[in-house]
């Protein structure tokens, strides 16, 4: 069946929930400000409470609506939204995104995505949506709609295709609760990047802040995973990065685009693990730019914290 976004809408409104395609990965998606739609999104995935998520909204205004936007955040907003920055701000009062999303936090996290669907059905929702990664707790995140269906579909009244995600990496998310922007979670918008628009990012690891995407075990398959491999092991996969690495069908990119690699990484990984292999390896990649947030997952995808 073909799901339209007034099907979309309708089931958020129900309080059911939604695959829903973004331009980082496939979420899980419910009415941020109805409590039993939410914890469904946690049953469904396995999610520990104590996780918060995202807040996804139409526009600046809408965000500001829910978190109290201060002018570094509208620096970034201007140069980032639509887009895969998620921003981390004081809660406002009367917030529509419940204490449940919030993990009990007195901040919120929200962001507008880039992707026209997910854009379109939030405008037509009217109102702030959570929508954490379509895939059972810990496992490695969607980015296509055939595997968003496979991993929580079941969970969902509505899911909408809007073919493969182009970032295939979560949203960066910078905290702004403190003096100095942090740095929670590296994604496709890098540290270089932000730091052009608001200055030096603090160090991460103030108690207090916390973020999703961060458990020490994270995005992994069911496969052992080992990085920074230089050739795979008997019955191990590899995944190879650069020209003449390994096979070229397990190739984050044969070419070294870290653009590339970060959008098939999640896919390959998933992939890999269908083939039910001793291990899945993975080539050593750039730890700078756009490789601080890919190594990122794949450490958590090993069990490492970043």
């Amino acid at each position: 069946m073909t799901w339209t976004i007034p099907d979309a809408v309708a089931a958020l409104r129900r309080g059911d929930l939604v695959i829903l395609p973004t331009e980082t990965v496939y979420g899980l998606a419910a009415d941020a400000g109805n409590a039993e739609a939410v914890a469904r999104i946690f049953a469904a995935k396995g999610r520990p409470r104590f996780n918060p998520l995202i807040g996804h909204v139409d526009s600046v205004e809408a965000a500001a609506r829910v978190g109290v936007m201060t002018a570094m955040g509208e620096a970034l907003a201007d140069r980032f939204w639509p887009g895969p920055v998620t921003l981390v701000l004081p809660v406002r009062e009367g917030s529509r995104v419940c204490e449940l999303a919030r993990a009990g936090l007195d901040s919120v996290a929200v962001r507008v995505p880039g992707h026209p669907v997910a854009r379109a059905a939030l405008e037509a929702f009217g109102g702030p949506v959570v929508a954490p990664s379509a895939n059972r707790s810990g496992r490695p995140s969607p980015t296509t709609f055939d595997d968003a269906v496979e991993e929580t579909g079941g969970a969902a009244a509505v899911a909408l295709d809007g073919g493969p995600c182009a970032v295939g990496l979560e949203s960066t998310v910078v905290s702004l609760l403190g003096d100095r922007p942090r740095l929670l979670r590296p994604g496709s918008i890098t540290r270089e990047q932000l730091e052009v628009v608001v200055g030096p990012l603090e160090a991460d690891g103030a108690e207090g802040h916390r973020s999703p995407g961060r458990l020490s075990l994270h995005y992994a398959p069911d496969a052992p995973v080992r990085i920074e491999a230089e050739e795979a092991r008997p019955g191990e996969i590899l995944l190879g990065f650069g020209p003449g690495v390994g096979d070229p069908r397990w190739s984050l990119s044969a070419s070294g685009d870290l653009t590339e690699a970060a959008a098939r990484l999640f896919r390959l990984l998933r992939e890999a693990d269908r083939e039910q292999p001793a291990g899945i390896a993975i080539a050593p990649l750039p730890q700078t730019g756009l490789g601080e947030a890919i190594n990122d997952r794949i450490r958590r995808a090993a069990g490492f914290v970043g």
